[in-house]
């Protein structure tokens, strides 16, 4: 069955959602909170396409990142560094081992090219970061009459069977770039954009992406990080990029790339078998998720969990299970990357109080997770009147939001947590 509790205000719809708990007799009229039952077994191949078989969350499994060398390594930031600055000097731009690979960057946009899926025989268009040489970097940087030295660029992380260590450029500065690099089928593209278009069957496309992401997230700190947040000097990288400095001689605080906990849950009615799910104003047209908030400073996550739901919501939940994390480069400008931690958060729902309420099959909960069908229009709303339910979806597998949802409705074990789903209390992670 499927509860939709819309704004009894259109007026209201875009207001905060903090401002539900202040108001308890508006609580609800600020977002739109829908309730959906778990299908029953008959139904649950009908909703299978619904969860993606992943390794990781996208952005996740970054393959240049798998373990730190030791500082002798040839391959570690360090001695990769003191390499680069000697090439960079000596313009001997040309290294046998390891070799330098460099990915431009330009307004938060990495470089992409796409060409013929071949591996797969079926010929579909497939992107792959746009890398480039050392020498190459250098040639387009000083074309366009931009400063390019060993700070411009960010060290990503090595792969030793490549014999490559990987880095990361900010040339948004630079003029003629996008001419140039477009004669060579390279062009700068939205990180989501990269996103969307994955192929998620593809490793290689899924390590690329948590590559791009892990790099957007280190030059968008670096932009905004460029002062000291005690005495207001300049910051200079140190360590590859890897951290900053304040070059005021009496400050020299070290500032790390920083990183934005969010929790995001779903709430369950374990004793009916439902879910709760909600919508902002500032949503896709039709599309519902779970709840999430940032985690506020002297609180744990699973205080973080029950406060947001009870101020967007007004519920009160108990058992807070974990699920999985995410990292989240690709949210709200200014700041560099988010990580989504996900919970199950359960409770015993009532919706006597929701008078707008209308029930619809279980089999809806096919078409929210699949996404609107080929033909069906979002223009449309729900229609409480005639009890109508019209196209409706959930953030598609890229999201943590997906994977919480689908887990739950296809009983799956992620992390031990269908377990905890039937015996919540027995959870070490339960409080």
């Amino acid at each position: 069955m499927l509860f939709l509790l819309s704004s009894s205000s259109s007026s209201l719809t875009t207001s905060p959602l903090l401002s539900l708990s202040r108001t308890p007799s508006l609580r609800f009229s600020l977002s739109s909170i829908l309730a959906i039952a778990r299908p029953h077994s008959h139904c649950h191949s009908l909703i299978s396409a619904m969860s993606t078989s992943l390794s990781s969350h996208a952005f996740a499994g970054n393959p240049t990142r798998l373990k730190t060398p030791k500082p002798s390594d040839p391959f570690s930031p360090t001695s990769a560094f003191q390499t680069l600055k000697t090439l960079l000097s000596s313009h001997n731009l040309e290294l046998s081992s390891p070799v330098f690979k460099v990915l431009p960057f330009r307004k938060g946009r990495p470089l992409a090219g796409s060409s013929a899926d071949t591996e797969s025989g079926s010929g579909a268009p497939s992107w792959h970061l746009g890398w480039l040489s050392l020498r190459e970097c250098k040639t387009f940087v000083e074309n366009s009459e931009v400063n390019f030295n060993e700070d411009s660029l960010i060290y990503l992380g090595s792969r030793v069977e490549d014999d490559a260590v990987y880095w990361a450029v900010d040339l948004s500065e630079a003029s003629g770039l996008v001419s140039v690099l477009g004669a060579r089928q390279f062009c700068f593209v939205e990180l989501r954009t990269l996103m969307v278009a994955t192929d998620w069957a593809d490793a290689r496309a899924m390590g690329e992406l948590a590559v791009a992401g892990h790099a957007k997230a280190l030059l968008e700190w670096h932009s905004i990080s460029r002062f000291c947040g005690y005495c207001g000097s300049k910051t200079i990288p140190m360590e590859a990029g890897r951290r900053k400095q304040c070059s005021n001689e009496l400050c020299k605080i070290r500032v790390y790339p920083r990183v934005d906990p969010v929790v995001i849950m779903l709430v369950i009615d374990k004793e009916n078998d439902r879910a709760l799910l909600s919508r902002q104003s500032r949503f896709v047209p039709r599309m519902w998720s779970c709840l999430a908030g940032f985690i506020e400073p002297g609180e744990s996550l699973e205080e973080a969990v029950r406060r947001e739901t009870f101020e967007e919501t007004g519920i009160e939940v108990g058992d807070v299970i974990y699920h999985s994390s995410q990292p989240w480069p690709v949210g709200p400008s200014g700041i560099p990357c988010q990580v989504m931690v996900g919970f199950f958060a359960y409770k015993a729902l009532t919706f006597a109080e929701y008078k707008k309420a209308q029930r619809t099959a279980a089999t809806k909960v096919d078409q929210m997770c699949k996404g609107v069908e080929k033909g069906q229009s979002l223009s449309a709303d729900f229609n409480v009147e005639s009890g109508e339910l019209a196209s409706m979806f959930i953030p598609g597998p890229f999201a943590i939001a997906h994977h919480l949802i689908s887990s739950w409705a296809n009983g799956t074990t992620v992390n031990g947590a269908e377990a905890h789903i039937k015996q919540p209390a027995s959870s070490l992670s339960s409080l």
